[in-house]
C-alpha cells in the first residue's frame, strides 16, 4: 500500500509539472502575441537557467522569458563550465541555422564540390559584390583543400535590383556551376525563365541575420560575415566540422 501511495504521489507530481510547463507555454505565447501577432514562435522550454523560459524564434533566433511572460529578455546567456563561459544562445541559434540550411535540397543550390569533401560551408553571395567575386576565385583552392562550397542567392539590393535579376539567371541555368563562374567574372549569363528559387533564399537570409555579402555560414552554423583568405576560411570550417 505505501508502494503505490508513492507511485500515486508521484504521478500527481508529474501531472502538476506538466501543467505549469503547458500554463507557462501558453502565457508566454499570449505575450508574445500581443506583441507583434506575426511573430513565428518555433519551440518553448525550460532554459538551463532555473526559473527562466527559452523562446526559439523562426531562424533560430532566441528569446528568454519569465514563466508568466512578463518578463523578456533578448541577449546572451552563458554557462560556465570549469571556468570557463560557454555561450548557450550562440549554440542554440547555431542549431536553428543548421536545421533551416540542411532542409534546403541541393537541386536548388549552386554547389562545388571536391570528390572528397572533408567539411562544407554554405555562402550566401551576390554576383555583384567585389569580395564575393574575390572569394568564389578561390573556390578552386578551397576544394582543393576539402571544402565543399554551397551557394544561395542573396541579392543586397533586393529582388528588383539587376544583381537579383542575374541570381536568377544563374539559378536557371542548365549548368549553374559555369552561369556562376560567368556572373562572378563580370561576364554576362543568358536570360533564362524558370520557378527561381532566389526569393525564397534571400527572405531565408535575411530572417537568420544575413545583411550583407559574402556571408559564411560554417558546417555547425556559425556565421562568417565577409570575406576570409581560402587557407584561413578553409582552417576555420575544418574545425567547425
Amino acid at each position: 500500500m505505501r508502494f503505490n501511495r508513492i507511485a500515486v504521489a508521484l504521478a500527481l507530481g508529474l501531472v502538476s509539472t506538466m501543467s505549469v510547463a503547458a500554463d507557462a507555454d501558453q502565457a508566454i505565447r499570449n505575450t508574445l502575441k500581443a506583441i507583434d501577432p506575426t511573430m513565428a514562435v518555433e519551440a518553448i522550454a525550460e532554459s538551463p537557467m532555473p526559473g527562466v523560459y527559452q523562446v526559439e524564434l523562426a531562424g533560430g533566433r532566441q528569446l528568454y522569458t519569465s514563466a508568466d511572460g512578463q518578463f523578456l529578455l533578448q541577449g546572451y546567456l552563458f554557462q560556465v563550465k570549469n571556468g570557463k563561459p560557454v555561450n548557450l544562445t550562440e549554440a542554440a541559434e547555431s542549431r536553428g541555422v543548421v536545421k533551416l540550411l540542411d532542409a534546403i535540397p541541393a537541386s536548388e543550390m549552386v554547389v562545388f564540390a571536391p570528390k572528397q569533401p572533408k567539411t562544407h560551408i554554405t555562402v550566401f553571395t551576390d554576383t555583384d559584390c567585389g569580395y564575393c567575386q574575390k572569394l568564389h576565385s578561390e573556390v578552386p583552392e578551397l576544394n582543393r583543400l576539402g571544402v565543399e562550397v554551397r551557394y544561395l542567392a542573396f541579392p543586397r539590393q533586393g529582388l528588383e535590383s539587376e544583381a537579383a535579376k542575374e541570381l536568377s539567371n544563374v539559378w536557371c541555368a542548365k549548368n549553374k556551376q559555369e552561369a556562376m563562374n560567368l556572373a562572378k567574372t563580370r561576364q554576362s549569363v543568358p536570360d533564362t525563365q524558370c520557378d527561381s528559387p532566389v526569393a525564397k533564399q534571400f527572405a531565408l537570409g535575411q530572417m537568420i541575420g544575413v545583411s550583407g555579402t559574402p556571408a559564411i555560414v560554417l558546417a555547425n552554423g556559425k556565421i562568417i560575415p565577409g570575406y576570409q583568405p581560402a587557407p584561413q576560411l578553409a582552417k576555420i570550417a575544418l574545425e567547425s566540422k
